[in-house]
């Protein structure tokens, strides 16, 4: 549950591909590339998780890749979730300078790296760690706004 890249910068209501590309774009981000590339969802198949609740087997390798392509997803959004539990500066990010509030999370995400690194039994990492818990879309519980 630590962060390896952290880009700031855009207001939440960005698009997350825009976001995207646009950190992987600019050199200067050093964005850790995969040599394999990224995989993105099957179009048209089942994909968060809340779509697989109660609705029997997975129907094909597309939508079990699906299913694992968001239990992926959903670690990000839990490891957010820890995050804004902790340092509740985030949800009042619009209080500070638009210059303070770009250091503010990369600030924020130091520190979860370091209490995850340093204290492993913290009880907010310890509850956000169940395997079955689900979250909105990262949109939604990020956003700065």
């Amino acid at each position: 549950m630590k962060f390896t890249f952290v880009y700031c910068g855009w207001e939440g209501t960005a698009n997350n591909s825009q976001v995207f590309v646009d950190a992987v774009i600019r050199s200067l981000n050093n964005f850790p590339i995969p040599q394999e590339g990224f995989l993105a969802p099957y179009r048209g198949q089942r994909y968060h998780l809340r779509d697989y609740a109660g609705r029997g087997k997975l129907r094909g390798k597309e939508e079990l890749f699906n299913y694992r392509h968001s239990l992926c997803r959903n670690i990000i959004e839990r490891c957010i979730g820890v995050l804004k539990a902790i340092f509740s500066i985030l949800k009042l990010i619009n209080n500070y300078p638009l210059s303070r509030q770009k250091q503010i999370p990369t600030t924020c995400c130091t520190i979860n790296n370091f209490i995850c690194q340093e204290h492993v039994l913290d009880k907010l990492f310890i509850e956000y760690s169940k395997k079955n818990m689900v979250f909105q879309d990262v949109q939604e519980i990020f956003s700065f706004s």
